[in-house]
């Protein structure tokens, strides 16, 4: 199993970002991967560079595969992000891995479009996901339905397109996503719920290979590491239905206000053992997937980085 590192755009300047993925490669993670925010999720997290810009930069000084997640169909047209995963494929042929999702309001609504329910957002994904697929294989696209494209056309294309993974948090997502992505993204939750998502992308025809993002929260001792979680990473205790409904940072903050530090325990492993971290990380590649990214929520990035390269990746490192 690969062990990639997590660059947060909405807890970091773009400029620190790529030096922490250059430091992340040097200490041996073997991925990398970039959210795409319009938006940090708290007020006080205050950061949200834009991601295509960063990989371009990223990349350039790096040699490890990245992958991004991002939502075509509001704030991107279609075309658009067949152009920006075609550009950066071309320029780092075979690194490039991105994941199509549906969305959230938090970064869509800037467009002031209409934002639809979950259902139609799902519909809207997999028409956005074969524009992007015909137009990444050389096709001229016109297309009338939830979104529109005349006569699109890729210029500049690299020599294969890369994969086209979904993103999916619930079964039902990961069920409609399996009839067109070539592999699933998902983010940790307990070891039945991930079962449960990828029971369904392969029931529903999902064939292609698993990646998941873990969030995590260490530090020196288990006071601070659950204090970092509280304050950087407490609205993963919202549920997917409100968390992709809320618009603004400050409305997370109001929602997470009271938010215990017992609530985080499904989403964000918090341990200032690096055992504990490593023995989760075995029970994920059991559940059969290959990659996981590693989300330190922590604001000390560089010590998680030294720590789990030295104590945590040579436990997954191949054996000659």
């Amino acid at each position: 199993m690969e062990i990639g590192f997590h660059a947060s755009h909405e807890q970091f300047p773009p400029s620190r970002l790529a030096a922490l993925a250059a430091a992340a490669e040097t200490a041996g993670f073997d991925a990398v991967l970039s959210s795409d925010h319009f938006a940090p999720w708290s007020a006080d997290q205050g950061e949200s560079g834009f991601a295509w810009t960063w990989l371009g930069a990223a990349m350039s000084a790096t040699s490890v595969p990245f992958g991004v997640v991002t939502a075509p169909g509001n704030r991107y047209h279609p075309a658009v992000t067949a152009q920006a995963i075609a550009t950066v494929e071309e320029l780092f042929p075979g690194r490039l891995t991105p994941a199509l999702g549906s969305g959230q309001a938090l970064n869509e609504h800037v467009t002031g479009a209409h934002w639809p329910r979950k259902a139609e957002r799902n519909a809207r994904l997999r028409e956005c996901a074969d524009i992007v697929r015909r137009l990444l294989d050389g096709e001229t696209v016109d297309h009338d339905g939830r979104v529109t494209v005349r006569t699109a056309h890729l210029y500049t294309r690299p020599e294969a397109p890369p994969p086209l993974f979904a993103a999916a948090l619930t079964p039902r997502t990961a069920r409609e996503v399996a009839a067109w992505a070539d592999g699933l993204i998902t983010v940790n939750a307990p070891h039945e719920r991930l079962r449960d998502i990828v029971g369904a992308f392969r029931d529903g025809g999902g064939e292609g290979p698993l990646h998941l993002q873990a969030h995590v929260s260490w530090a020196a001792d288990e006071e601070r590491a659950r204090a970092a979680a509280l304050e950087q990473w407490r609205f993963v205790a919202l549920p997917p239905e409100l968390s992709q409904e809320l618009e603004l940072p400050e409305q997370f903050d109001a929602a997470c206000a009271h938010v215990p530090a017992d609530a985080l325990n499904d989403a964000v492993l918090v341990s200032a053992d690096t055992g504990r971290h490593a023995e989760a990380l075995a029970s994920y590649a059991e559940l059969g997937f290959e990659r996981v990214y590693l989300h330190q929520v922590g604001r000390d990035q560089e010590r998680f980085i030294e720590a789990f390269g030295e104590h945590v990746l040579p436990q997954f490192a191949p054996t000659a």
